[in-house]
């Protein structure tokens, strides 16, 4: 199982690469506030001096260490010259003439003997990244090769801190405490919180932080340093007992190097025989519970076996995403080789889905709202429909208008029978209300016509999508087309209603004949009439009606031709009668129109507009397109589609690495 850890530390270089964190890998994270002992405790897992120093926030990016275990350097070269195997294990470093050495991800091939220089680079390449003291959530990969160390991965984080010191930024708690969380809230993360025991630790920031993503403390390791720094006859037996802080992983003490022991460049090594030393005096019932070796055992065991637990998840979630990640790329097409071929594929495609859509066969069918054909259909017999069915056949039309229109149509000499010029005059006026609505028609299919266009470009293949030149031509290219169609189709509608005004057919099979109309008012009139004789006789002697109407009285001369035509009056038996007849005429004849224009408009719509758009797209868009000079600038690919590929590539790269990688555990390794 001890070959686990190097393979979690494989993986993490694998997907450091690409900056991802969609792969949540086991690790341990260590939180702690500032001079809290966090460097300490680190520099004793490695056994050297290697990590920055000072006041304030001294580690400002996160840094990944992982600390790999190898033979010394005198067993590595008995064994290099005793058989040349480079494949074995334990002879993977033929060429390091060192005992210990670092390297550095971004330092490609560079290898760290002097650990003064390995604090040097972290300093330097974190103030590369960050400006005026301030953090970055990018990482430093640090690998340590140490025969000396125990196999483990560690990301030590920046120090909890409260107040900006310095250039820092006003809200640098709330950044450090985001970048901390967004570490240890991965469920694959053991925490490892540092706090030194000569404060309170029911107020430790380290452990707070903790809690938040881990309640139950399950993933939480609790390391109490300064040990030797408390208080004259206090210690920390109940703290280390877990009384005080119940702590699922276990709590362990540490001693920390003094600044004094620093000054002196005291190494760790002496350091930590004085901490077994300390330990032995203070604890002796905890003593082979605590210090640092302790702790990096007790490190490697827990990282080893929580590794072992999340592997089977690990694989499947790598696999699952090198799926995910290849149909990605597969979407983005390959490189262009034959622009011509590719242009005309495009194209085609971008057709047959218009088309496609229009006929309610597209792939990609809307559950929202209505679209396409489906519209089409709603406006032809819902929209237009109903609002056809809405006009009233003598709406805008009072009896005055009719009386008025007979008596314009007689001349001077009083009619006999109602005139049928006052008929085609007044019932062309009515039809002419019809050609508003049937326009209205024409310009809604004409706007459902230029949605599809962008119906068809959010559903369309990915090829179209990564040409943005060639996807705006072909929008412009449908556009122009629709353009072109519409007042040729707004015309046609305009001659079928100047075709229903140019001859009102009398004789139309549907139409009622004038004479029955006639015929049927007067009966109605005269049945009126005989029921008024009877209640006028039933009524008291009539009064004095006074003056004929219109002639005034007789002691009063009026100019006839200075008097005003009456808004309204009642109107004679003969006039009613003849105003009923011609109303009756004409909602019958409207009715008819009506019906027809309901029929023709549909249909003049799919011919002219629709049909005509359906059958000479394609053909329309080759014609403007599809020429030699336009080829290489309409198939130019957008930068964001190019970077996309690029780091969908990368990023499946990645995984296939990981597969294999992860491919390489067996199962009696992980036990």
């Amino acid at each position: 199982m001890e070959t686990l850890i190097p393979i979690i530390n494989r993986l993490q270089e694998v997907f450091l690469t690409v900056g991802a964190e969609i792969i949540q890998l086991p690790q341990i994270v260590v939180v702690g506030s500032q001079s809290s002992g966090k460097s300490s405790v680190l520099e004793s897992l490695v056994g050297r001096d290697f990590l920055p120093r000072g006041s304030g926030i001294v580690t400002r990016r996160p840094l990944v260490l992982q600390l790999v275990n190898v033979p010394p350097l005198e067993e590595r070269r008995r064994q290099h010259s005793g058989n040349g195997d480079k494949h074995n294990s334990q002879n993977n470093y033929p060429g390091i003439k060192a005992e210990e050495w670092g390297t550095f991800l971004h330092c490609k091939n560079q290898i760290f003997t002097d650990f003064c220089e390995i604090r040097k680079e972290i300093e330097e390449e974190t103030d590369r990244s960050t400006n005026n003291k301030g953090i970055s959530p990018e990482p430093i990969n640090l690998k340590i090769y140490s025969p000396n160390v125990l196999s483990l991965t560690l990301v030590d984080l920046p120090g909890i801190t409260k107040v900006p010191v310095g250039d820092q930024p006003e809200d640098i708690e709330t950044q450090v405490q985001e970048m901390i969380l967004s570490y240890i809230s991965n469920p694959n993360s053991l925490i490892l919180c540092v706090s030194p025991a000569n404060s309170d630790l029911a107020t430790s920031d380290a452990l707070k932080l903790a809690r938040e993503v881990d309640p139950d403390g399950r993933r939480t390791l609790l390391v109490v340093s300064k040990l030797d720094l408390m208080d004259a006859g206090t210690d920390a037996l109940e703290v280390l007992l877990g009384r005080i802080i119940p702590v699922r992983l276990g709590i362990i003490g540490v001693v920390n190097r003094s600044q004094h022991d620093l000054n002196t460049q005291k190494s760790v090594a002496d350091s930590c025989k004085d901490e077994q030393v300390f330990l032995q005096r203070y604890y002796p019932s905890l003593a082979s519970r605590c210090g640092s070796r302790y702790l990096a055992r007790t490190l490697s065991r827990l990282l080893m076996h929580h590794i072992r637990d999340c592997l089977p998840e690990l694989k499947t979630r790598v696999t699952v995403l090198t799926a995910q990640y290849q149909s990605r790329l597969n979407s983005y097409g390959q490189p262009v080789e034959d622009q011509s071929a590719t242009l005309l594929q495009i194209v085609t495609k971008f057709a047959t889905d218009y088309c496609n859509t229009i006929e309610g066969t597209a792939r990609h069918i809307q559950t929202s709202e209505l679209c396409g054909g489906a519209r089409i259909c709603y406006i032809f017999h819902e929209t237009f429909g109903r609002t056809l069915q809405s006009i009233d056949p003598l709406g805008g039309l009072n009896e005055l208008d009719v009386l008025t229109a007979i008596r314009n149509a007689t001349g001077p000499r009083p009619a006999l029978f109602v005139p049928e010029v006052s008929f085609e005059l007044l019932v062309k006026k009515q039809i002419k209300r019809l050609e508003e609505p049937s326009l209205r028609c024409v310009e809604l299919v004409h706007e459902e016509l230029q949605r599809i266009i962008q119906h068809c470009s959010a559903y369309s293949t990915q090829e179209l999508l990564r040409f943005p030149k060639l996807h705006d031509s072909i929008v412009e290219v449908v556009t122009s087309l629709l353009r072109k169609r519409l007042p040729i189709t707004n015309e046609m509608v305009h001659n079928l209603v100047a075709i229903e005004l140019a001859y009102i057919n009398t004789k139309h099979p549907d139409f009622t004949d004038a004479a029955q109309v006639s015929a049927s008012v007067n009966s109605q009139q005269a049945e009126a009439g005989d029921a008024g004789k009877r209640w006028k006789n039933e009524k008291m002697p009539s009064e004095d009606k006074g003056p004929v109407p219109g002639f005034g009285s007789p002691t009063k001369a009026i100019n006839l031709l200075d008097t005003a035509v009456p808004v309204s009056r009642k109107l004679s038996t003969r006039e009613q009668r003849d105003c009923e007849v011609i109303q009756r005429l004409i909602k019958c004849y409207f009715l008819i129109v009506r019906k027809s224009i309901q029929d023709s408009v549909p249909k003049t719509v799919m011919h002219f507009l629709v049909n005509f758009v359906k059958e000479h797209l394609q053909s329309e868009l080759v014609g403007q397109l599809y020429k030699q000079p336009l080829l290489q600038e309409l198939l130019i690919e957008s930068q964001e589609t190019a970077q996309q590929r690029t780091e969908v590539a990368q990023m499946l790269e990645a995984l296939k690495k990981a597969s294999n990688i992860i491919s390489e555990i067996r199962e009696t390794q992980l036990w």
